[in-house]
């Protein structure tokens, strides 16, 4: 379920991001960091928000989803945050990329910036809460009452003696005088 979200959540930023725009201009792309965000924050606070926000929520459900679909959830949590924020990267600029190409786009390097911050915060919002949960769900029932297939190593065999090869017969019935 979540690798159908987390493809139709690409195909709506894809579809947001790169479709052609029709506008009599376009500004210049901006390839100094934090210039954008500079523009923004001149407008009225409500407006900067805005404007800031739509950058960091477009790719922030990657920070959730990415995990879920990879099945990640259960590693460590740095691992997964070093992982899941690189690939939001990775994405990201695949767009900026991929916005030269489209008329009315413009390529902004604000906005991978925004788009890889969303995408850590949120997957510091959300992962911790289902790896707490998950965790919280399976130490609350005990492996031998789960259901079949579900302890990856099996239970531990308990037999009180086992001999050792084909030899442990014979050399448990020779007398131990040392």
């Amino acid at each position: 379920m979540s690798g159908v979200l987390l493809l139709a959540h690409l195909v709506l930023v894809g579809w947001v991001t790169l479709r052609p725009l029709d506008v009599p201009w376009a500004a210049a792309a901006n390839m100094t960091p934090l210039d954008g965000i500079r523009a923004d924050l001149a407008y009225e606070p409500l407006e900067a928000a805005r404007r800031i926000g739509e950058g960091l929520v477009l790719l922030a459900p990657l920070g959730v989803l990415l995990p879920l679909a990879l099945g990640r959830i259960g590693g460590s949590p740095l691992a997964s945050l070093l992982r899941t924020t690189a690939t939001g990267a990775l994405v990201s600029l695949g767009i900026i990329l991929l916005q030269t190409g489209v008329p009315g786009q413009v390529a902004d390097v604000d906005s991978l910036l925004l788009n890889t911050l969303g995408v850590a915060l949120a997957h510091l919002a959300v992962v911790p809460v289902l790896r707490a949960r998950l965790r919280r769900g399976r130490s609350a029932v005990p492996a031998s009452q789960g259901p079949p297939g579900d302890d990856p190593q099996g239970s531990t065999p308990r037999v009180s003696r086992v001999g050792i090869g084909p030899w442990g017969d014979v050399l448990s019935a020779v007398p131990r005088e040392y």
